[in-house]
């Protein structure tokens, strides 16, 4: 089950050659964070609505070298997985782009197509 990742796309090619990626909030939280595929599309509305310039990394978590810890940070009762370390890049499967629909939500069509 892959885990995924909504970063900007500028973001992602400036770390991508660097072997591993890691968010620019990441010294601050301590782990990036991560929806589920139920969860991506949801988190990407709430949290960029509107926002161009986005991609998707879909992660396999077996291919982390650390386990997944699945948590709620803010108190509720829905789990998201997190990641504790710099994200190997070799963990990432594929990088969606993310299109900004008229409504400002995002089209994950293309997302879950081939997933």
């Amino acid at each position: 089950m892959y885990i995924y990742h909504i970063t900007s796309n500028e973001e992602w090619l400036s770390q991508s050659p660097l072997g591993s990626y890691s968010p620019a909030n990441y010294l601050k939280d301590g782990f990036i964070h991560c929806s589920t595929r139920d969860q991506v599309q949801p988190v990407a509305d709430r949290f960029y609505h509107g926002q161009p310039g986005l991609v998707v990394l879909e992660i396999d978590p077996s291919n982390l070298g650390q386990q997944v810890v699945y948590e709620n940070l803010e108190g509720g009762s829905e789990l998201f997985p997190h990641i504790y370390s710099p994200l190997p890049i070799s963990a990432v499967e594929k990088v969606y782009t993310l299109f900004v629909k008229s409504d400002q939500s995002f089209d994950f069509t293309k997302v879950f197509q081939e997933s």
